[in-house]
């Protein structure tokens, strides 16, 4: 392989490497300013638009065994990659395709799983990470507050039962 396409194949494994995710992009009429206006809006999520070849994109796939990538790779292509808040990212490249109608999603992966179109548009639907970890936490947390009441109801019922023994017994030594 010549030094420019090595140098190209890497690079885009660098892009790769940034995160856990990569969307496959066709921006064939986006204008200068609207992929400025993109990256701006990707940027607030710590994600990054970068043109790449197909050809080149092909390479990295088969090296790293990406699934599914060949059948997408045509046209041209941008790829999304950065950051960890996949959902944001997705809801970030929706809402400017919403507004645009200019760049169409072809696929996406999430941690080497094939996400197509769709899949892309259901994920932008999830709440952001943070929420999503909040969420989790709590369904994890229940179980032990629910064992923890519980628990302590039991010392509390026969404390209650010998207080009202103790004050039951108090009445009848005071009449």
């Amino acid at each position: 392989m010549r030094a420019e396409k090595k140098y190209l194949v890497d690079e885009i494994g660098e892009h790769l490497d940034k995160s856990g995710y990569v969307f496959l992009a066709d921006y064939n009429y986006i204008t200068v300013a609207e992929t400025a206006e993109l990256r701006s809006a990707l940027s607030e999520h710590d994600a990054e638009f970068h043109v790449i070849k197909n050809s080149m994109l092909r390479v990295v796939a088969k090296e790293r065994e990406l699934p599914g990538l060949d059948e997408h790779l045509n046209g041209p292509t941008a790829i999304v990659v950065g950051g960890e808040n996949a959902p944001g990212v997705a809801k970030a490249l929706g809402a400017f395709i919403k507004e645009k109608k200019k760049v169409e999603i072809k696929c996406g992966l999430l941690d080497n799983k094939l996400l197509l179109a769709e899949d892309v548009g259901e994920l932008a639907k999830l709440p952001p990470l943070p929420i999503i970890q909040a969420q989790l936490l709590g369904l994890l947390n229940t179980p032990a507050r629910q064992i923890a009441t519980v628990v302590q109801a039991i010392p509390q019922g026969v404390l209650n039962i010998l207080k009202a023994r103790s004050d039951q017994l108090a009445e009848s030594a005071a009449a």
